[in-house]
């Protein structure tokens, strides 16, 4: 698979009993590529989501619209790193990112949002060549998709 034709999946989970939403790429990148980036990026961003829900404020989710906007404006997709998966709901917002270069990262993440806002962000790093993280959240999804299949398939005797 090509890095420009992937495509994305939406799953809700539940976290502490508030709900998550995931969005995700449904496969992995070749693996000449998930070989070249090993660093999982983790691009947080902590709001008050009590009325909510654990979701964010319609402001506060126009600001993260915005960020994810200049987000997708950094340079070296592919080579340099690949987003992988966001996530939104328990009072946090994430984006995902397998890297090559944390010092060339952040150096085009901070061209990429030259002029925006200062956001309430933190952006953390984890060595994690395998890409564990991100084959986890597969399997969370997968098994979750299979049980539902069971249980509609267990209700109706079939499809």
């Amino acid at each position: 698979m090509a890095y420009g034709e992937e495509s994305w999946s939406v799953g809700k989970t539940t976290i502490q009993g508030k709900p998550v939403i995931y969005k995700f790429m449904n496969e992995l990148p070749e693996k000449s590529i998930r070989e070249s980036l090993n660093w999982l990026t983790v691009v947080s961003w902590k709001y008050d989501g009590s009325i909510r829900n654990g979701m964010p404020l319609k402001e506060v989710n126009k600001s993260m619209i915005k960020l994810e906007d200049g987000l997708e404006k950094i340079e070296g997709r592919g080579k340099l790193y690949f987003d992988v998966y966001s996530a939104t709901g328990n009072n946090l917002k994430e984006f995902v990112f397998y890297i090559a270069d944390r010092e060339r990262f952040m150096a085009n993440f901070n061209v990429a949002l030259n002029g925006h806002p200062t956001y309430p962000i933190e952006v953390n790093f984890y060595k994690d060549a395998e890409w564990a993280d991100f084959t986890k959240l597969h399997a969370d999804f997968d098994n979750a998709a299979n049980k539902a299949l069971k249980s509609d398939t267990d209700k109706t005797g079939a499809l």
